[in-house]
């Protein structure tokens, strides 16, 4: 049977679209297949890792009729890869192996039965749905998912807190030393539904959401939440676990404030970086009237200065954070300025963009 019969670049489009979770080695060799189930002349491409599934659909011809299996997802697309994108490829089925061909070469791959593919068991009973722009979620991610924590043993920190309320939809991260706070409207009011986001769901969503208007469907369940966007759906279990208050991480009324080009301030970071401690990577902010110092220091004595002016009248502050923390929220936030808010030396700082609240960034400080 001729499974397919389509141009490269079509065949791979829709494979890459389902193949990012899967992994090379696993404990079940086949979650390492990509699920292939064609009825009618329709095909779907489905993959799994059990606690995340992605699905795709796509017309890409061959044989019409009934047909079902697994086969390496990765050997699959990287053959794909090695062959030219304007070329028309074959998948054929014979007995336990599947036959790739494109112009003068050839494959025959291995095959396990679809029977044994172990699918994510969905939720019947979706909570209500919403919909925001692919673009809306991207951006939210993108401004905070650099704050998860990565292999915390506090499990729940190592994803994204997801709340859609009333009219508002909030992505917070955190790893226990910086936190951020990310929001945007929604269309209508919906009840209150809050969920954490695996760390592997939110990576794999910010590589697969456009940047377009295009409608992207969210329905909520409390051990499962599932998005919908173009020909993808993605369905994925949720974290059981307490996120923080993050309310009562966020400073208020700090009285040391200025506003700063965030470029400038991005510029002067990534320079003074350079002479870091490359274990502790500590950076003392020291703030008079009118001047901003960057200082770096390493353990063989060495020293970066940088020197900024700001619009700033008060008391002085000489603290120290950790500049990694700095750098990622400048180069994560796309506003031309930034507000920089603090307390005293032993107070976490906040970072957000002028004459907007709907983006908070908390970094604590560090001893240096």
């Amino acid at each position: 049977m001729i499974v397919l019969k389509a141009a490269q670049e079509k065949f791979l489009a829709a494979l890459q679209a389902v193949s990012g979770i899967v992994e090379r080695r696993h404990t079940l060799p086949i979650l390492a297949n990509v699920l292939i189930r064609k009825s009618g002349g329709a095909i779907e491409f489905t993959t799994s890792d059990l606690e995340i599934q992605v699905r795709t659909n796509a017309e890409l011809g061959g044989d019409s009729g009934n047909f079902a299996t697994t086969v390496g997802a990765r050997k699959l697309i990287d053959i794909l890869r090695s062959l030219p994108p304007d070329q028309t490829v074959t998948l054929s089925s014979t007995q336990t192996k599947l036959t790739l061909a494109g112009g003068k070469s050839r494959f025959t791959l291995q095959t396990m039965p679809a029977d044994d593919f172990p699918l994510v068991q969905e939720s019947a009973d979706f909570g209500p749905m919403f919909s925001v722009p692919q673009k809306t979620l991207k951006n939210l991610i993108g401004q905070v998912h650099f704050a998860m924590a990565v292999h915390d043993i506090r499990y729940y920190l190592n994803g994204i807190l997801f709340v859609a309320e009333g009219k508002t939809l909030t992505l917070v991260a955190t790893d226990g030393h910086r936190l951020g706070l990310a929001q945007a409207t929604l269309d209508a009011e919906i009840p209150k539904q809050e969920v954490i986001l695996p760390r592997k769901t939110v990576l794999e969503l910010s590589k697969l959401l456009a940047e377009t208007d295009d409608p992207l469907t969210i329905d909520i369940l409390s051990n499962q939440v599932r998005f919908r966007f173009g020909n993808v759906e993605l369905v994925s279990k949720v974290v059981d676990g307490k996120f923080p208050d993050y309310n009562r991480v966020i400073p208020q009324g700090h009285s040391k404030m200025f506003v700063l080009d965030r470029g400038e301030l991005l510029s002067a970071l990534q320079r003074a970086a350079i002479l870091s401690n490359e274990k502790f990577r500590g950076v003392r902010l020291v703030l008079a009237d009118g001047e901003l110092k960057i200082i770096c220091t390493n353990s063989e004595q060495e020293e970066a200065e940088e020197q900024l002016e700001v619009d700033y009248r008060g008391d002085a502050l000489d603290i120290g954070f950790n500049i990694t923390y700095l750098l990622d929220v400048l180069q994560n936030t796309g506003s031309e300025k930034v507000a920089l808010a603090f307390g005293d030396a032993n107070s976490s700082a906040l970072v957000t963009m002028p004459g907007r609240d709907d983006y908070k960034y908390v970094v604590m400080p560090m001893r240096i």
